[in-house]
């Protein structure tokens, strides 16, 4: 698990973030853009979708938010999608497809799978930033007791793609 550390008020719980991520640069941006959020967070990498599976059917661990890369080894993102939302005991826990690709076929794939957000990785440091600002906004509406509400795929339309 890689903490990422911000003051926090007492009594406040940081927002546990799953991060499946293959590539460990593209780990190491996503925690330093989220370490530069306002809200505390802790995160925890796996670099494959069978290991993200593993973690979460242990059922000792369960995010408040999900950040999926769309193509993995072992097991694409596609898949872990389809698994995690055909659980009941999973499939409310929010879901962002974290990717490098734009392709309509994958941003449709993703939201017929149920996924709340996707969101395309700009190559760009400060257009990154200000993606991971967005995924910031998704999520600080779900932790306040609300983590299960599904965003509407209207989340594309409001700037998350």
């Amino acid at each position: 698990m890689t903490p990422v550390r911000r003051k926090k008020a007492a009594g406040d719980r940081p927002v546990e973030i799953l991060l499946i991520e293959d590539i460990p640069d593209d780990a190491r941006r996503t925690i330093r853009a989220l370490r530069r959020g306002s809200d505390p967070c802790r995160v925890r990498v796996v670099e494959d979708g069978e290991q993200a599976l593993s973690l979460l059917r242990a059922r000792a661990y369960r995010p408040d938010l999900i950040l999926l890369d769309w193509y993995l080894p072992k097991k694409a993102g596609r898949e872990v999608l389809d698994e995690i939302k055909s659980d009941p005991e999973l499939r409310m826990v929010p879901i962002v497809v974290l990717t490098t690709s734009d392709r309509q076929e994958d941003v449709a794939a993703a939201y017929d799978r149920h996924a709340n957000s996707f969101v395309t990785k700009p190559v760009d440091a400060a257009q990154f930033g200000r993606a991971m600002k967005l995924i910031e906004i998704f999520w600080k509406g779900r932790t306040g007791g609300s983590v299960g509400v599904p965003a509407s795929a209207s989340s594309k339309r409001k700037g998350l793609r």
